[in-house]
């Protein structure tokens, strides 16, 4: 063989072995901030504009959040997949043009496996289109303040224009969590149904080898590297990490992790919690099944008394059908999801939800045994302050206090954003176990009562008196 020969063979193998390092140099960006005071921890090149990949699906699954708990769309709304959906790049569930899926399994899909078919036939689903699915992502990026992030698509694959930053990403991942704490926990799922299959989640590894890691959305495409914003929880502190371009896998999850144990070393113990601002957007401009409300409720039939014993939990999340998935499956198969509380107000709802819901806390009351026969008749579940609201809604009378008890607090997950500031009240009557939320406006209680019943939940207002 000639020196030549063995110098092409040389050169061959070189390009072979390190030009795939060459391709992933992505820029470098990088955030850490104490989630619960949003406080900035570390930054690196965090407002430069850079290509997302996944992380998208961040924003494409706080829409879809956001437009079931509107009203827009159910969680067991059946989508039928289209052609462009089902045509999208790896990664993908597998979905065919024409097949029907829950929206509840898209929403999985594209959370944990990040499938781009998913995120597409979510974004049409719920705005008619991608295209307008993208304007109200859009709109909803710039009510969080992410000013200098432009999603083009649902999927985040790289397409001109659809840029963001670590920023903005970080952003929206802290909203991710303080407002839709009932949904957080799919991002901590290792892995899960989607219906047709069970999915894994591409973060899988620094969620089993970081302590306290419970999500949230990886991303990688050759134009942005390897990326991920990461949330973590130890002692009641919470770290958000954010990275882009990184140089592979292990690399951006070595990396993830220190920016993680630079922050909770950064971190005070103890600091006052500022949740976000929740962002507001109006109509969707048509296009997309925006709910209109208007007119007070007229009637609605009282639900009857339910005879015999008290129904199961899993019944209970069945009636909550409006609340995510995983508040149901967790209930069913009394799985314990050992992912920590969303702030220092969450209290013991495990045995309901599995993780991070944001029941209020109960009073301090005497001892069950120690309360008079007058005193048990009216049951104060949640503390408020009415402010002269004098509105009520009743959503049943049961046989018993405990199962009146557990449906008003399914019902205030149906509908946490309305209820939220209720008082929760159990009242006895000579027919059973009255289930009231008090202390509302006339507004908020027609609010509620139509979303309930949007879900399927009986709701009557009662006025003053």
């Amino acid at each position: 063989m000639t020196i030549k020969a063995v110098v092409l063979r040389t050169f061959v193998a070189f390009v072979f072995l390190f030009a795939p390092l060459a391709v992933i140099a992505a820029p470098y960006a990088a955030m850490v901030i104490d989630a619960r005071s949003g406080k900035v921890l570390h930054s690196r090149n965090a407002d430069t504009r850079l290509h997302p990949a996944s992380l998208t699906k961040m924003m494409t699954l706080y829409v879809a959040f956001d437009a079931v708990e509107k009203g827009e769309i159910s969680l067991d709304t059946v989508v039928t997949v289209s052609r462009k959906a089902a045509a999208e790049p790896p990664s993908r569930l597998g979905l065919k043009a024409g097949q029907k899926v829950k929206l509840r399994y898209l929403i999985r899909a594209a959370a944990v496996k990040s499938a781009n078919d998913a995120a597409t036939a979510i974004g049409e689903a719920v705005s008619g289109s991608e295209a307008a699915f993208a304007r109200r992502m859009n709109r909803m990026a710039k009510a969080m303040g992410m000013n200098r992030t432009t999603f083009k698509n649902a999927h985040g694959l790289t397409e001109k224009g659809h840029l963001s930053t670590a920023r903005d990403m970080t952003t929206l991942g802290r909203h991710v969590f303080y407002d839709f704490p009932d949904y957080y926990n799919l991002f901590s799922r290792t892995q899960t149904s989607a219906g047709s299959k069970m999915v894994s989640n591409t973060n899988r590894r620094l969620l089993g080898s970081y302590r306290g890691a419970d999500g949230i959305k990886t991303g990688y495409t050759r134009a942005a590297g390897y990326n991920l914003v990461a949330s973590a929880e130890r002692r009641g502190e919470r770290i958000i990490a954010t990275v882009f371009g990184g140089r592979s896998v292990s690399w951006r999850n070595a990396r993830v992790a220190e920016l993680l144990d630079m922050g909770f070393d950064r971190a005070p113990s103890r600091v006052a919690v500022a949740k976000p601002r929740r962002p507001v957007l109006g109509s969707d401009g048509g296009a997309g099944k925006t709910t209109r409300l208007s007119g007070l409720v007229q009637k609605s039939p009282r639900p009857l008394t339910r005879p015999g014993a008290a129904p199961s939990t899993a019944t209970l999340v069945a009636m909550a059908d409006g609340i995510s998935d995983a508040l149901a499956e967790a209930a069913v198969a009394d799985t314990r999801l050992s992912a920590p509380a969303p702030a220092p107000e969450a209290v013991q709802a495990a045995s309901l939800a599995g993780a991070f819901l944001r029941p209020s806390p109960r009073p301090v009351a005497k001892a069950e045994s120690q309360k008079t026969e007058e005193e048990q008749q009216v049951v104060v579940t949640r503390l408020s302050t009415s402010g002269g609201r004098q509105w009520a809604i009743n959503v049943g009378r049961y046989t018993t206090r405990d199962e009146a008890e557990r449906v008003l607090l399914q019902t205030a997950l149906v509908d946490i954003s309305t209820l939220d500031e209720a008082l929760r009240k159990v009242v006895r009557s000579p027919k059973g176990w009255e289930a009231n939320f008090v202390g509302l406006s006339a507004e908020h209680a027609e609010l509620a009562c139509r979303r309930l019943h949007a879900q399927n939940v009986n709701c009557i207002p009662l006025g003053p008196g």
